[in-house]
Order: structure tokens, then sequence, then C-alpha cells
């Protein structure tokens, strides 16, 4: 992988990047506004498979929002999010909650250079693979990293969060 400038993507997600000096590489797709998921729309048109594609979700555990990454080809557990932070009880996040907070919109929403950095959990399944793709921010744009890199850059904690 190489490293790509500012100019690459030009979002919080690859300035972010870019500082931290991380090997990365953006992909960049036609986002079709009548795709029903954007996780599995990036995979499609990436010609990578789902499971190593990860969206990027915001919850409310205890009241407190919470990034989950998880792979776009399952679901988040909600209860196994809430027990990864030692929370109780986790809902979804208000939409718009999760865009004022994190600095992007809904289907762009990355869990690098968010405007806030939030608690992160990582589904445990990413580290089976070399790299996994994650939203650089907006959508259309895709960054492609280590695990390793996304968990240290955003603190991370890994855990079983999906199911399929």
């Amino acid at each position: 992988m190489a490293k790509k400038a500012r100019n690459a993507g030009g979002t919080p997600a690859t300035v972010a990047l870019t500082s931290a000096g991380a090997e990365f590489t953006v992909h960049a797709y036609e986002h079709d506004p009548a795709s029903a998921s954007y996780g599995e729309e990036a995979a499609q048109a990436l010609g990578v498979s789902p499971e190593r594609v990860f969206k990027t979700l915001v919850a409310e555990v205890d009241g407190e929002l919470t990034v989950a990454v998880v792979p776009v080809a399952g679901q988040l557990d909600l209860k196994a999010l809430a027990a990864a932070v030692g929370g109780k009880r986790a809902v979804m996040a208000d939409p718009a909650a999760a865009e004022r907070t994190t600095g992007y919109v809904r289907g762009g929403i990355s869990p690098l250079g968010q405007r806030r950095r939030l608690r992160t959990v990582l589904d445990e399944s990413a580290s089976a693979h070399p790299t996994i793709c994650v939203s650089a921010g907006r959508r259309g744009l895709e960054v492609e990293l280590s695990p390793g890199d996304l968990a240290g850059l955003t603190g991370a904690v890994l855990a079983r969060i999906g199911r399929a």
C-alpha cells in the first residue's frame, strides 16, 4: 500500500492518516443515491469481499456516544457492544447527533478524523484480514488500511460485536 497525500480524497480521515504517517490506499467509486446499503455498495463497486469492508455505526452506550466498526456482511450486536465497553445498554444513536458529533454525514461516517474522538470498538473479525476498508469520510470514498493501524489510530478496543 502506498501513502496517499492530503489531496487523495481530502477528508479529515485521509488528513489524519497522512498526519499519522499511516500506510493506506484511497478507493473512490461512483455512489448511487438510490443504494439501499452504503457498505454493500462499496464492497460491490470495489470488488472486495463484504467481510473486508467495514461500516461505521454510532450507538449510545449508557448515554455515551460510541463508534462500532463492523463488517458490512453482518449486523451490530448492541448487547455485545455495551459489554465491550463495560456498559449495560446500547441503542443506535440519533442520526443527527451522530453527524453533528463526528462531522460526517450518514453513509460517510469514518472512524478516523472525527470532529470529536469517540470511544471506538472494532469487530475482532477485522484481525483475520491483512487490510480492511472503511469509509474515508464521504459517500463513494473508502480507505484501505491494516486493522492494527485503524485500532491504533482510533484507540479502538477489539471485540466480537458483529453478527451474521
